[in-house]
């Protein structure tokens, strides 16, 4: 069916799709649940696993950035999604950068947005997050970031993220955050080891004080190639959250570079700015997978990002390390069903390989 929406929803610039196909996610979630079942439903046995304390039933999972406000969970939940990724967050509300702001390039199956973290704010979200987490074998996860404002800087900018953290740990089934985002308009992260610390050792604090201390992942920028061998900054990122006992990793977020890309040239820079996401970061994302993987000992889970839309692309990720993956521009290009059929290539592969579990084919290939 998506396959026949696509021309119509390519015929119009790329927000407005996704807010033309959220409109119609929202609906389908209120009023035909049952049909959207039928449509997507597949489970396997060999596809289940248990993470940091959650189970989950697939491996498949919706990337932050698709549903920023909390609003679809029911409907990918209905659609076949192992677990929800929703995001990213922010403790105050934000309307993100001026348009246009999200771009397609669909001869390398890719995007780029510089949608700037636009969200309703952490405690609106919060709410909704409750109705839906909590959940035994569907976890929800929340992606939170600092609030898009180049005047939130130093112990401002911590007190931001850690009070984001404040409202939405005690109701999500797990937290990413979000340092390495590439797409607000100061364009800074917390990707220096010292900025780093600093934000871990708050945010750690902040989850002494809770009752139920969620799952905490760090999400990191790709790296510029996909032979990523030693990277001494990388290394000390690692060590910290290591040192913090961050439970996983998610790698990775989009790319600031437009490497890999067929598009014209001229077209591209007329886009400007924006993290790059989509097929041309597939095996950067791969590589960091792998290098995290080798570095841990295979004992950190990791959620693999970063172009996957099919199961052989998914497959590739697991086999790198990743125990779990993510997809949000293959939606784009592939819709909802992407699930679906990547849930069952993957049991094919698995089965070609001799694997019974997912969980025998994890970091096979790091």
């Amino acid at each position: 069916m998506y396959t026949a929406l696509r021309p119509l929803l390519f015929a119009v610039g790329p927000e407005t799709a996704h807010t033309f196909a959220a409109l119609a996610a929202r609906t389908a979630q209120r009023v035909t649940p049952f049909l959207l079942d039928r449509m997507f439903e597949y489970a396997h046995p060999a596809l289940s696993q248990d993470l940091f304390g959650l189970t989950f039933t697939n491996p498949v999972g919706l990337a932050a950035g698709f549903d920023k406000n909390a609003r679809l969970v029911p409907f990918f939940r209905h659609a076949g999604a192992g677990f929800v990724e929703i995001g990213s967050v922010t403790a105050r509300k934000s309307r993100g950068n001026p348009r246009p702001r999200l771009f397609r390039l669909p001869e390398d199956e890719a995007l780029i947005n510089r949608m700037g973290l636009g969200n309703h704010g952490a405690r609106r979200i919060a709410p909704r997050v409750a109705r839906q987490a909590g959940r035994r074998t569907w976890p929800l996860g929340v992606n939170i970031a600092k609030t898009h404002d180049p005047h939130i800087m130093g112990d401002d900018a911590l007190d931001d993220f850690v009070q984001s953290f404040r409202l939405l740990a005690p109701v999500a089934d797990y937290i990413t955050l979000n340092v390495s985002c590439p797409n607000t308009a100061e364009g800074k992260t917390f990707e220096d080891p010292n900025a780093f610390d600093d934000l871990l050792a708050a945010i750690m604090r902040s989850a002494a004080d809770l009752k139920r201390r969620p799952p905490i992942l760090v999400k990191f920028s790709p790296p510029d190639t996909e032979r990523f061998v030693l990277d001494s900054l990388f290394d000390e990122l690692l060590l910290v959250a290591q040192a913090h006992g961050v439970d996983g990793f998610v790698a990775t977020n989009t790319a600031p570079d437009r490497e890999g890309l067929t598009a014209d040239p001229i077209r591209i820079a007329s886009m400007g700015k924006g993290g790059l996401s989509g097929r041309p970061i597939a095996r950067r994302s791969d590589g960091l997978v792998r290098y995290i993987h080798r570095k841990t000992g295979g004992k950190t889970p990791i959620v693999g990002v970063g172009g996957i839309d099919s199961a052989e692309s998914a497959y590739r990720k697991i086999k790198a390390g990743a125990s779990l993956v993510q997809i949000y521009t293959g939606l784009v290009y592939h819709g909802p069903g992407l699930f679906r059929s990547i849930k069952e290539g993957l049991v094919r592969l698995l089965e070609e390989d001799g694997h019974s579990s997912i969980k025998h084919a994890v970091g096979v290939e790091a």
